[in-house]
């Protein structure tokens, strides 16, 4: 194993603690992973993200199999297709976050843009959200619907489910899964309010500034 390896592992453990501390994922729910160079480290199946052991956490070649660490995820499907469909992504965070799984429950919502402008970072650390309908955990057609986008979003909803977030490393992965949930808190909080977003006109002076997601 080599020592970025190493290193990245005890970040997931790390990383991943700290969401499940803060209440961002709940008992074994929710799923993370990070690009390495032969493959890609995934949390095991059945595992909680705030107890994980470095050594344990699953390895898959480049080719999807397994080859060590504890079994992975059932949502292997869909980590492997958006690191295929984002080769910029280096890593993947799936969460049952409370406020956008409670937003992937709603009716009227936009599913080309279910997570409405309504702050600079959103844009800068997420943008554009698409749902996806619902299919159940482990599914392999949410890997199918995630490679139908073609990597045109960095994050998706699945509905009655929760969200998935893409991030250039596992730090800003998990940054990202953070604003869109605190975001999604927002969306629920202003509902059947009057509500101001942010102008075309400001949304693309953000991108032009901060970079496309």
């Amino acid at each position: 194993m080599t020592e970025a390896e190493q290193h990245l592992r005890h970040d997931m453990v790390r990383l991943c603690r700290s969401l499940f501390d803060r209440g961002f994922s709940v008992g074994s729910a929710g799923n993370v992973s990070a690009k390495l160079p032969d493959g890609i480290l995934m949390t095991p199946t059945n595992s909680t993200l705030g107890s994980l052991e470095a050594e344990r956490i699953s390895k898959l070649d480049a080719a999807g199999n397994h080859v060590s660490g504890d079994k992975p995820s059932k949502e292997v499907f869909l980590h492997q297709a958006f690191h295929e469909t984002r080769p910029d992504a280096g890593a993947v965070v799936h969460l049952h976050s409370t406020w956008a799984t409670a937003v992937s429950c709603l009716l009227d919502t936009d599913p080309d843009d279910c997570i409405p402008q309504l702050t600079p970072y959103v844009v800068m650390r997420v943008g554009r959200v698409k749902q996806l309908p619902y299919v159940k955990p482990g599914d392999p057609r949410t890997g199918d619907m995630i490679r139908d986008l073609k990597g045109a979003y960095s994050a998706v909803l699945l509905a009655n489910h929760g969200p998935v977030v893409t991030g250039k490393n596992l730090f800003s992965a998990v940054c990202a899964a953070e604003e869109l949930e605190e975001t999604a808190k927002l969306v629920v909080a202003l509902q059947g309010k009057r509500t101001r977003h942010l102008t075309d006109a400001q949304v693309a002076e953000l991108r032009a500034t901060f970079g496309q997601i």
